[in-house]
């Protein structure tokens, strides 16, 4: 877990100095730095789902994943809880679906890519925690600059990727003999996709529900312990 921890902090300390420096920035810079991030964040998702040559359990995670979150309402329950938050903590004159979005948009970029899940059962497989500490440094200078357009929210991103890295570390020794190279390029693909749906979503030309989509990073595994499984019989 301690990869994981450093994580979370590594992103709270960024929010906090995006913080500190979106106060002297106008909002027109603001916006066209977002639109910048935005443009990145396109590029990473486009050059993460190219990894995968399985082109069809890649689609098929995708549309299956969409329809058991949309049944389970991720997104939603990602907002609700962002609102909860901003509830706890922010001002009342602040923007309560401003908070909402800036959580849920970093939350969802900082676990979605395959750091996220490699660097995590790295960490719970062999204490190995340099994918994390990495991860750490990238999530740190991007929570920095979330933070100076999208606010508070962001910080509290922190909470996710904790709970989202710890989830996976604790539970790394039942997944690591299904881990092959093979899946985890498939999931880096499908990861790859969501990041361009958030990326897509920045630009404001698509409002995908990305968090209904988690489940889709994970189905390549599960079709993976599928085949295994039959294949005993």
């Amino acid at each position: 877990m301690f990869g994981t921890i450093v994580n979370a902090l590594a992103i709270i300390a960024g929010s906090l100095l995006g913080l500190f420096f979106s106060k002297g920035i106008p909002d027109n810079y603001k916006e066209i730095i977002m639109s910048g991030v935005g443009l990145s964040v396109v590029l990473i998702g486009i050059k993460s789902s190219l990894v995968s040559d399985s082109l069809m359990i890649v689609i098929f995670s995708v549309i299956i994943g969409a329809v058991i979150g949309e049944f389970l309402k991720i997104e939603m329950r990602l907002e609700l809880f962002g609102k909860f938050l901003e509830r706890l903590v922010a001002s009342k004159s602040s923007d309560t679906s401003s908070f909402a979005r800036g959580f849920v948009t970093a939350s969802l970029v900082f676990c979605v890519g395959s750091m996220a899940i490699v660097g995590s059962l790295e960490s719970g497989l062999t204490g190995n925690h340099q994918t994390l500490f990495a991860k750490s440094v990238l999530d740190g200078v991007t929570s920095v600059i979330f933070a100076s357009a999208m606010g508070l929210g962001v910080m509290f991103s922190a909470i996710a990727v904790f709970l989202y890295q710890g989830m996976i570390t604790i539970t790394a020794g039942f997944m690591k003999g299904y881990l092959v190279p093979e899946t985890i390029a498939q999931m880096t693909s499908v990861g790859g996709l969501l990041i361009l749906a958030i990326g897509l979503n920045m630009l404001k030309i698509t409002t995908i529900k990305v968090g209904n989509l988690l489940p889709a990073v994970f189905l390549p595994l599960l079709y993976f312990m599928g085949q295994q499984l039959l294949s005993t019989f």
